[in-house]
Formats: C-alpha cells, sequence, structure tokens
C-alpha cells in the first residue's frame, strides 16, 4: 500500500511517528546525574512547588515547573523525573508538525518528511533532554497551531470545540512562558482574518469564535497559578493575582548583566552562536552538551522558507505560503520586541518551523529529477546527526580537547 493510498488514515503513521521520537529522545536521558545549565534554576522551583513552601523564580509563569514538579513526583528528584517530560513535550512537538502539514498540505509524504526533519533538528533533540521551560512552551504552541488548523477546516459543533481546545494549548503555553503570547494575538485574528473559503463554518460567529477563544486562552492561563494560592508563605489570591502578573513584567525587563553565549538575533538563522549547556568532567567522563542547530536544516531550511514564498506568489500556493508564515510569524517578534540580551535557544520555535518549511518546498518543487530530493536531504541531516551526535547527548569524549572534532567555527566554541 503506497503512501497516499493511506492518506486518509494518518493516525497509524502519527503514532509510530511519535513512538520513534520517544524512543530517540528517551535513550540516556539520565545524562548527566547533575543539573544541567538552566536546569539549576528551574528544577528548584519545581521542587519548593512540591512543598508549596514559597514564591521562587517568580519572572515566569508555573505550568513549566509545574510539569517538571510532575516529572519529580513520578519517577524520583533525579535526572529522569527532571527531564522526562520534556522528552513527551519535544515528542509532541514531533506530531504537531506532522499534524500541520499533513492538516495544510493533506498528503502523507511531506508530514512524514516535516516530522522527520523535527527529529533529525538538533535544538528539538537537545530541548528534550533537559528540564526548561521553552520544550513545554514550544509542545503547546505547535499542537495549538494544529488543533487550530484543524478548526478551521470543521463545521458546526465541531468548529467551537475544536477552537476552545486550541484556546486551551494556546493558553497553556503562555502558562508555561510569555514568548507564546504572540501566537495567541496571531491565533486571534486568525480566527477574525481567515478567508471563507479556508473557514466557511465560521461565518457569521466570527467574533463569537474570537471571544470564546480569548476567553478559554485567559482562563486556562490563570488556571495554571491556582498551586501558587495553597503556599504556606505568600500565598496568591484573587486581590493579588493581577498585580502579581505586573510583577513578573517588572523581573522580566530588569537590565542583564552580559553573558558568555549571548547573541543577536540576526545570528540564529546563521547558526552563528551555539550554547554549550554542558562541557566538563562529569559522571566519570569528559561530556558536553551543545545546543546548535543542525546545519543542513537551518540553512537550507532559510532557502525552503524563500522557496515557499515563491510558491505562494507564483503558483497561489496558499497553504505552502501559511508555512513560510509560520516561520516568519515565529522570527519577527525577536526582531520586534526589545531585549537588553539574546540567546540561541529563543530560536527554537522558528526552528521547528523550518523543518515544515522544507517539507512543504520539497513537496511543491520536487518533481521530476527531484523528486527524491526530500529523501537525500534527510539523509544529509541524519549523517550530520549521527556526526554532531556525541556532543548533543552527553556522551563520553575523549578529553578536555574533544570539543574541536565539531568546531566548524571559531563563534561556535
Amino acid at each position: 500500500m503506497s503512501l497516499e493510498s493511506r492518506a486518509s488514515r494518518p493516525w497509524a503513521t502519527a503514532t509510530g511517528i511519535g513512538l520513534a521520537a520517544a524512543l530517540l529522545f528517551l535513550i540516556n536521558i539520565t545524562r548527566p546525574l547533575k543539573l544541567v545549565f538552566d536546569e539549576t534554576h528551574y528544577v528548584p522551583a519545581a521542587r519548593y512547588l512540591l512543598t508549596l513552601a514559597r514564591p521562587i523564580n517568580t519572572e515566569h509563569p508555573l505550568l513549566g515547573k509545574e510539569i517538571i514538579a510532575l516529572g519529580i513526583l513520578l519517577f524520583g528528584d533525579n535526572s529522569l523525573g527532571w527531564r522526562f517530560f520534556s522528552a513527551v513535550a519535544a515528542t509532541a512537538v514531533v506530531v504537531g508538525v506532522f499534524a500541520i502539514a499533513w492538516l495544510l498540505l493533506g498528503r502523507l509524504r511531506p508530514a512524514i518528511f516535516a516530522a522527520l526533519f523535527t527529529m533529525l533538528n538538533f535544538t528539538v533533540f537537545v530541548q528534550a533532554r533537559i528540564g526548561m521551560l521553552d520544550g513545554f512552551m514550544a509542545a503547546f504552541v505547535v499542537t495549538g497551531i494544529a488543533a487550530m488548523i484543524w478548526a478551521m477546516q470543521g463545521n458546526g459543533p465541531q468548529l467551537i470545540h475544536r477552537i476552545a481546545l486550541a484556546a486551551v494549548l494556546f493558553g497553556l503555553a503562555v502558562g508555561t512562558k510569555w514568548a507564546a503570547v504572540p501566537y495567541v494575538g496571531l491565533a486571534g485574528l486568525a480566527i477574525l482574518l481567515a478567508d471563507n473559503r479556508v473557514a466557511p463554518a465560521l461565518g457569521g460567529q466570527r467574533v463569537l469564535a474570537a471571544a470564546l477563544f480569548a476567553g478559554v486562552s485567559l482562563l486556562t492561563y490563570f488556571l495554571t497559578f491556582l498551586p501558587a494560592f495553597f503556599y504556606a508563605n505568600d500565598p496568591l489570591t484573587l486581590a493579588t493575582l493581577l498585580p502579581f502578573q505586573a510583577a513578573m513584567f517588572a523581573q522580566q525587563t530588569l537590565p542583564l548583566p552580559p553573558h558568555t553565549y549571548q547573541s543577536s538575533w540576526w545570528s540564529w538563522p546563521l547558526d552563528m552562536r551555539p550554547i554549550w549547556y554542558l562541557y566538563e568532567p562529569v559522571d566519570g567522563a569528559q561530556r558536553g552538551i551543545l545546543l546548535i542547530g543542525n546545519p543542513a536544516i537551518l540553512w537550507g531550511g532559510l532557502i525552503a522558507v524563500a522557496a515557499c514564498l515563491y510558491a505562494w506568489w507564483r503558483d497561489r500556493a496558499v497553504a505552502v505560503g501559511a508555512i513560510a508564515g509560520l516561520w516568519i510569524a515565529a522570527y519577527l517578534p525577536w526582531i520586534i520586541i526589545p531585549k537588553k540580551i539574546g540567546f540561541f535557544y529563543y530560536y527554537y520555535l522558528p526552528s521547528i518551523f523550518l523543518c515544515l518549511a522544507l517539507a512543504a518546498a520539497f513537496d511543491h518543487f520536487g518533481k521530476g529529477r527531484l523528486r527524491h530530493a526530500d529523501a537525500w536531504f534527510a539523509g544529509l541531516a541524519g549523517v550530520l546527526f549521527i556526526y554532531f551526535y556525541p556532543i548533543l547527548s552527553a556522551a563520553p569524549l575523549a578529553g578536555p580537547m574533544s570539543f574541536l572534532n565539531w568546531m566548524w567555527f571559531f563563534s561556535w566554541r
């Protein structure tokens, strides 16, 4: 049975992809046994949440730390407990990318390759194996986008139920990290401005649907603060909930001192300044974890975005253009919103949408002699994944200078 003959039943394929992604992300997830990079902020905060002792790490909402706390509750206060749900979140990202490609393009082949590129993207792999907030936020945003596209294709009660689902997911994204706020605004605009040919069921229900989306997402966001009402010291109350949001904003806008790994927004798509999450002797060996993008995906993805925009302009390929728009919408806020200091991990979500752009561009232009170009490109991305795997996965290295084996540019050091 061919890929496209199974296209009407994508759930089995999505399940298989999800299981493969989970296996890839979970292998050796417990190494190193010590806290890595920003885990030193979020794991202690998760521990405090389990005791409900007092507020800590109050510059970010609670949900990401609640998820880490759940991992500790289930698996213990150890490296598996800190990181297990990060692997689950990255798996949701892979399946969510598959769903977006399937819903927009209606073909199984580009959906499979979009998911495969996501699995082979170093950023997704590394964030799947560390207890940070960005992985959870990305999972809720990507699945929220998939739910919103699904809603636009629904009708009657389906439309309302699916918009409510999307609203919950976007509310959870903002409850993890405020960087998800622009996506909520864009989703609301999509409801109000969607072409009738794209979402015919919206019709005269646009305002009602947008109000439902706004209300459910906002309610979901505030519900994520529920544990803070039960702190032993300085608990939240209904009267202090809104002032607490202002206090969070004040903390997030404080000036920060210079950092070794800071970088500018324009450098992120070029993969110029990755971040060493770990590089030291630990657990009996020299080990390293480098947050870097797969060069094939990050650099090739930029060409794919341009190709998708060209397809939209030349061929009126609306779905392909929309995929390019996802990358633009994810990257643009970092250009517009002033930040004192930037880091490459801010590019996490845009790097995911590059995988969609690659699959869409190959699907649109991969005809004739180029019909297997997606498979060849996946092979290249896979070879690079294997090559970089030791410094993505904290594998044992030969010695302190081993990192030089992978440093293509001086700025990568």
